[in-house]
């Protein structure tokens, strides 16, 4: 069974993490979107919040035979988590070079840590690109529309936390 990690804080999930969940499916039997509790962020979503969030969005690309959709927190090293959920590729995904910069020193780290463990990256779609939680945050909390960055619920929970 091909297992994958694609991690994250997801705070809030966005339509360019859905993106990538779904390229990601495509790789793998099992799908683990991992989420961090990262409490140095200091998240606007509660780690339940975040999970459900994620566990709702993979729910609407489940499908009868497709790969199999996991919502796991974390708080240990990610390459530990990696090995946690014996997952044997860690998904990543890219929007820039300034994301690729930093992920080519995560990569080499991991790779000391636990050689067995592979990186792949996904490209951000072209139409996510510009997609950030951090800006989708700022944005929502100045009254912006955020409707094209996120899913529906996902607008709703941040109208709500900023109403």
């Amino acid at each position: 069974m091909r297992i994958g990690l694609y991690p994250g804080t997801f705070d809030p999930v966005t339509l360019g993490h859905i993106d990538i969940i779904q390229r990601a499916s495509t790789l793998v039997d099992r799908l683990v979107i991992g989420v961090a509790i990262n409490r140095d962020k200091g998240p606007l979503f509660s780690l339940e919040e975040r999970v459900s969030m994620v566990e709702a969005e993979c729910a609407k690309l489940a499908v009868p035979g497709g790969p199999e959709f996991v919502v796991h927190p974390f708080e240990n090293l990610l390459i530990d988590c990696a090995r946690d959920v014996n997952a044997t590729m860690i998904i990543r995904g890219l929007r820039a070079v300034a994301d690729f910069e930093y992920e080519f020193q995560m990569v080499g780290m991991n790779r000391v840590l636990d050689a067995s463990v592979e990186t792949v990256f996904l490209m951000a779609d072209a139409r996510r690109q510009a997609i950030a939680s951090k800006l989708v945050k700022e944005i929502a909390r100045l009254g912006g529309d955020v409707s094209k960055f996120v899913p529906e619920a996902v607008n709703a929970k941040l109208l709500a936390k900023f109403a």
